[in-house]
């Protein structure tokens, strides 16, 4: 995705994923091929990713290959002897390129990079039928909620913030995608293209939005317990969304991002997707595509968001 030729092994055994490792993992894990990364998690190694180890055990006992500033341990990453490796910093590709190492670039900003990723690693890891069965359930996700959303009238369509109230930024911008996907209005949608945006407390007053969404349980709490943000329609009114948290935050970019749009329409209209089981499409996502049989139990807790 930088335009680079990459010489790769006939066969890859040995993957070393850099720089965002759970979104990167995910599309690994998609593929059917989490076993093969011999790399640890690095500054995500904390009780948030329980379910990357659960989707690969091994990544629990691996080595670091990076620096806290998600810059490659070069040594480190040698020493692993990878046949591929994967990172979604351009920098980091070329500086391994250097040392003779088959570094893959990916470039995800939009919904359609995603699929464009998985097409590219389903020819690099020779799993070209799995990704394009993957970018026919994407495809088919998003026809399926937007028919659900046909004749929906716009002042049917609440107004959404996505928050991290303890920095007030909007952290993810793929959420300008999904939100309104999922048949809300994105209040921070200024046709930005940084990943974050940042606001006053005053800026949030005046949203005053219909649904706020969070990443942990402490958000909630925080903004209950805030004298001002208590205030919000949101808070009175209870729609406190907690996105769950499988390989990935379903708010961030991650291969499970078909589950988010179902979870946020469901959320956002649920006479509208009353018939969505989302406990059994997420068990079989997970299954059909990662290779993991999940019990109801654990669906239970990615979809909590409690992590």
């Amino acid at each position: 995705m930088a335009g680079r030729s990459v010489e790769l092994p006939a066969r890859i055994e040995r993957i070393v994923t850099l720089g965002s490792l759970p979104v990167i993992n995910s599309f690994v894990f998609t593929l059917g091929e989490g076993r093969r990364i011999v790399n640890g998690l690095a500054d995500f190694a904390r009780p948030h990713w329980k379910y990357q180890t659960r989707f690969a055990p091994q990544l629990a006992g691996q080595p670091t290959l990076q620096q806290p500033n998600r810059e490659p341990n070069v040594e480190a990453v040698l020493q692993a002897r990878p046949d591929l490796v994967l990172t979604m910093q351009r920098d980091s590709a070329e500086q391994l390129a250097a040392f003779g190492l088959p570094c893959v670039y990916l470039a995800w900003r939009e919904p359609e990079d995603l699929k464009a990723c998985m097409s590219l690693l389903g020819e690099v890891l020779a799993k070209p039928a799995v990704a394009l069965r993957y970018v026919r359930w994407f495809d088919a996700t998003l026809a399926r909620v937007s028919g659900g959303l046909r004749g929906l009238p716009p002042q049917q369509r609440p107004r959404v913030l996505y928050l991290q109230p303890e920095t007030l930024t909007q952290p993810r911008l793929i959420a300008e995608w999904w939100i309104p996907a999922a048949g809300g209005i994105s209040v921070t949608d200024d046709g930005r293209r940084t990943e974050s945006r940042s606001f006053t407390l005053e800026q949030v007053l005046l949203w005053d939005p219909d649904v706020l969404i969070l990443t942990t349980p402490q958000a909630v709490q925080r903004l209950r317990a805030d004298r001002v943000l208590s205030s919000l329609k949101a808070v009175r009114n209870g729609r406190l969304l907690v996105a769950p948290v499988g390989a990935h935050s379903w708010s961030n970019r991650t291969a499970e991002q078909p589950l988010t749009l179902l979870w946020a329409a469901q959320a956002l209209h649920p006479d509208r997707f009353a018939s969505v089981d989302l406990a059994a499409e997420a068990q079989q996502f997970y299954r059909s595509y990662f290779g993991v049989a999940l019990t109801q139990a654990e669906v239970a807790e990615i979809l909590s968001g409690t992590l």
